[in-house]
């Protein structure tokens, strides 16, 4: 019982109190124990009318109980304020219902709910022992009343806003929900003064009433599950396993009365803290502060000693019997004599037990994230269920759901990606190397069902904590959720590298163009953007944005650029676009705010290619989106919510809503699996079991890296980079990996599991129309400067090869020839010829005399001539030329033979 010292003017309240109330008391007991009894006179009237005024009704609450985190099978993790097993009457062994009625209520099954000798004892010995320890006389069915007043404070307490004073009313002063629980709690136990009395008349009513109610076996029940046995640890079941490792209905007669002697003042007694020791045997007991002997440590001592002076025990065995827990053994030997004298053990017992050392054997019921093999996937689970509606409309509510009402909730997570996951996570990424001077290595990897959004899997390189000063002092030690955003988990995300061109991608096939279309993807400065939203981009300063390996770009196609992740031909793809539309899209396929909650913008060109932060979890739901065929799961954690008796309880919402068309995810996913297959930047990546998969590879400035990829089921997404600064990954090494390397690995080997459980089928074909080769007009170029040629050929969007010199009457630089010409698809390759100065036309001839016809083809160039003849007796003598061979106005090349086909009189 409360160990408060009663002052003198408390002991005069006390006896103001006892002069009236007494009556009440006296008489009112009596006539709940003994109805029978015939009460007359004023003063029995008063009292009676007084107590039948008290509210009676006390309903049980439902007992606070663990919150249970479950994982298939497998608990993930438990959440308390009052760690508590409750067991049925059967469940308990009968000593333990002997050791706490003989020594807290022996009369219990002969009264009505108020032990009339109890009582009066404990009135009379406050009223008139003003120095002595507050007596309680309390009934277990007073002291269970007691106990669930208790427990309904600590449910309902809640933080108070201050209240100014008005003309009427005083000032109240805030409240925390500590000091909201304190206040109730105190009044719950009052002890003191008038008050005390009150309470105490109250506590009666209601446990008469309870035994109107109830059985005594059921109050008796009610009473052990309810009791604190120290700390956080409540019930009788609980208390068994946290201090001896069995459960109650397996108790011996010592620990029984340990747990019984424990109840009055549960703090004070609990052996999982054991102070002093015996040393000789007679001077070094437990000493309080001022180095005086208890008065428990001193009742322990007589008793102890008594047992040795009779010879029923040996110096030795009076040592060991006390040593660590007096006060404690001192409470065990009043149990026990009790019990003793109540004939429910016999003397050998009391001896046998008394000179037991108390040897616990503390196991204790770990809760919180921190004890979980998930710890990270818990931490998620815990932020959902203290910011969501379906755990209760305030935050105190949400509270109590986690930690008060013994919820079992089912979560997504499969221990076999699950494990798979974090074996991978341990071998390749370590929780902090030297490796990096200035920044911290961060890593973690997810996996979500595509096609529900639940979440399978998440680890983490870190060491799970939630002290600060820790994770201040040791880089291995984080309490963030790195796959998480701000609101859930403490993370501000990381910048997305290319990853995020998977948004781009989505806009350039929603607008209708081709993957064959072809770009310029090389090398320069973009002038400007649309962004019909927030307004356009330009490009002032004429900076340029570089590619990965300072590549100089080439004329490709969009499946090239993804394919190869070439910045500057997203860079192309996007002047085409409308950077507010692409930021739509990112937002439709979850990612619509960075990791610190600020809306994505797309305001500048960086962003195309992933500057701004984003969480992993959000990224991962984007590309499940692809993959599952264009609908969008907002990721979820929760798969069922059931309270104690079993009933199903709401679940946050989750949606899966459909914001691509089929053919447009198809034909995205079609893009993405040449990023997973040969030649592709995440080829590494590719487990290589027969699922097929697609994917994205992202790098920012050295310090973040990303893969993500799926099958049609399962998406892993992973990130290892800088969690704190900002210093390359690239050239620095651990376990064996250089560190922007370890994503490839570490999704492989997750993807790998989770496609060993999930499997995946067949991408669907892309859309045809979205495949479709773009031609456009050629511009004819001949007669023009090498240079000149090549220049309007590539702004019309065209590659431009040179080609052999090819015959011409003109040489140099000039271009002669050019192949294809007309038409030709955007971005196909336009071969020139330069002239070779030899090239020309051969002159017609024809009915010309054949020195006329020699002479001109000479002038032209033409020196190789050959002549055939025909007679005919009505032609010329000189003779007349009917064609060459070729004939005239063919081109042909200088040093061609000419052959003249000549008529003649008489050929010679």
């Amino acid at each position: 019982m409360p160990e408060n010292k009663r002052t003198a003017n408390g002991a005069l309240g006390g006896i103001v109190g006892l002069v009236g109330l007494s009556a009440a008391a006296g008489v009112l007991v009596t006539a709940a124990v003994t109805p029978a009894i015939a009460v007359s006179g004023l003063a029995a009237s008063s009292a009676i009318t007084i107590f039948d005024n008290m509210p009676s009704y006390l309903q049980p609450d439902q007992l606070m109980l663990p919150t249970t985190f479950m994982a298939g099978d497998r608990v993930l993790a438990k959440f308390y304020d009052q760690n508590r097993s409750p067991v049925t009457f059967d469940q308990v062994n009968p000593v333990m219902y002997d050791a706490i009625l003989s020594s807290e209520d022996p009369r219990y099954y002969q009264h009505g709910g108020v032990d009339l000798i109890g009582t009066t004892r404990a009135l009379l010995s406050n009223a008139t022992n003003p120095n002595a320890d507050t007596q309680g006389g309390s009934s277990i069915s007073q002291q269970y009343v007691k106990n669930v007043l208790v427990q309904r404070c600590e449910r309902d307490a809640r933080a108070t806003d201050a209240v100014e004073a008005t003309d009427t009313t005083p000032a109240i002063p805030a409240m925390t929900r500590d000091e909201a629980l304190q206040a109730c709690a105190l009044q719950a136990i009052q002890a003191e003064g008038v008050e005390g009395y009150q309470r105490k008349l109250q506590e009666m009513r209601y446990a008469v009433q309870l035994e109107k109610q109830y059985t005594k076996d059921e109050i008796l029940l009610g009473y052990l599950n309810i009791a604190n046995f120290g700390g956080v640890t409540y019930g009788i079941d609980a208390a068994a396993k946290y201090y001896f490792n069995v459960p109650a209905a397996q108790l011996n007669i010592g620990q029984s009365a340990i747990l019984a002697g424990m109840v009055q003042n549960p703090n004070r007694f609990r052996i999982d803290r054991p102070e002093g020791s015996i040393n000789d045997g007679e001077t070094s007991w437990n000493k309080a502060p001022d180095g005086s002997i208890d008065d428990v440590d001193q009742s322990t001592i007589q008793a102890l000693y008594t047992l040795r002076d009779n010879g029923e025990i040996t110096q030795d065995q009076l040592v060991a019997a006390a040593d660590g827990y007096s006060e404690t053994k001192g409470r065990q030997l009043y149990v026990l004599s009790r019990m003793e004298t109540d004939g429910k053990i016999t003397h050998e017992q009391y001896v046998q037990y008394a000179i037991e050392p108390i040897t616990p054997q503390i196991t204790p019921t770990e809760q919180g994230c921190g004890a979980s093999q998930a710890a990270y996937f818990c931490q998620l689970v815990v932020a959902q269920i203290l910011s969501d509606p379906a755990f209760g409309a305030e935050v105190d509510d949400r509270v109590s759901a986690l930690r008060q009402d013994g919820l079992t909730i089912q979560t997504t997570l499969d221990w076999r990606v699950q494990d798979a996951a974090q074996a991978a996570m341990s071998d390749i990424v370590p929780a902090s190397t030297d490796t990096l001077k200035d920044g911290k290595l961060g890593s973690t990897a997810l996996t979500l069902e595509a096609k529900t959004g639940r979440l399978l899997a998440l680890v983490q390189n870190t060491k799970f904590t939630q002290d600060p000063a820790q994770a201040e002092s040791d880089p291995s030690y984080s309490s963030i959720v790195f796959a998480g955003d701000k609101d859930n988990g403490g993370s501000i995300g990381f910048n997305a590298g290319s990853t995020f061109k998977i948004f781009t991608l989505v806009d350039w096939l929603e607008k209708g163009n081709s993957l064959n279309a072809q770009l310029n993807g090389r090398l320069k400065p973009v002038p400007n953007m649309t962004n019909s939203c927030w307004g356009n981009w330009v490009n002032t300063d004429r900076t340029t944005i570089n590619n990965f390996g300072e590549s100089s770009g080439y004329y490709g196609t969009p499946m090239m650029f993804t394919r190869d992740s070439l910045n500057t031909g997203y860079l192309a793809m996007a002047s085409q676009l409308d950077l507010c539309d692409i930021a739509k899209v990112a937002k439709k396929m979850g990612v619509g705010t960075t990791g610190d909650g600020k809306e994505i913008t797309m305001q500048n060109a960086n962003e195309i290619i992933g500057s701004d932060n984003v969480s992993p979890l959000a990224m991962a739901g984007a590309f499940a989106t692809v993959a599952n065929g264009g609908s969008h799961c907002q990721p979820k954690l929760i798969d069922k919510v059931t309270d104690t008796d079993g009933a199903e309880r709401p679940i946050p919402q989750r949606t899966c809503e459909t914001v691509l068309t089929p053919e447009i995810a198809a034909t995205a996913a079609y893009a993405l699996q040449g990023v997973m297959a040969g030649g592709g930047t995440g080829q590494s990546a590719n487990p290589r079991d027969g699922v097929p998969v697609m994917g994205k590879t992202g790098t920012h400035e050295g310090w973040h890296t990303w893969m993500i990829e799926s099958s049609t089921n399962a998406t892993t997404a992973v990130w290892v980079g800088n969690s704190e600064g900002i210093e390359t990954l690239f050239g620095k090494y651990a376990n064996g990996y250089q560190l922007s390397d370890m994503r490839y690995a570490l999704a492989r080997d997750v993807q790998s599991a989770a496609d060993e459980f999930y499997g995946g089928d067949r991408f669907p074909d892309p859309a045809s129309n979205l495949l479709r080769t773009v031609a456009r007009d050629v511009p004819n170029v001949v007669g023009r400067s090498i240079d000149d040629a090549r220049g309007a050929l590539q702004n019309a969007g065209f590659s431009v090869s040179v080609g052999d010199p090819v015959d011409a009457e003109f040489g140099g630089d000039r271009v002669a020839a050019q192949n294809p010409s007309g038409s030709a698809a955007l971005g196909a390759t336009i071969t020139i010829n330069p002239g070779n100065g030899q090239g020309g036309t051969v002159p017609d001839v024809s009915g010309q005399s054949l020195n006329a016809a020699q002479s001109a083809l000479k002038s032209a160039g033409y020196n190789n001539l050959s002549v055939t003849c025909r007679q005919d007796g009505g032609a010329p003598d000189d003779g007349r030329v009917t064609g060459t061979n070729p004939a005239g106005g063919t081109s042909a090349n200088k040093g061609t033979s000419i052959a003249l086909e000549v008529v003649k009189k008489k050929c010679q």
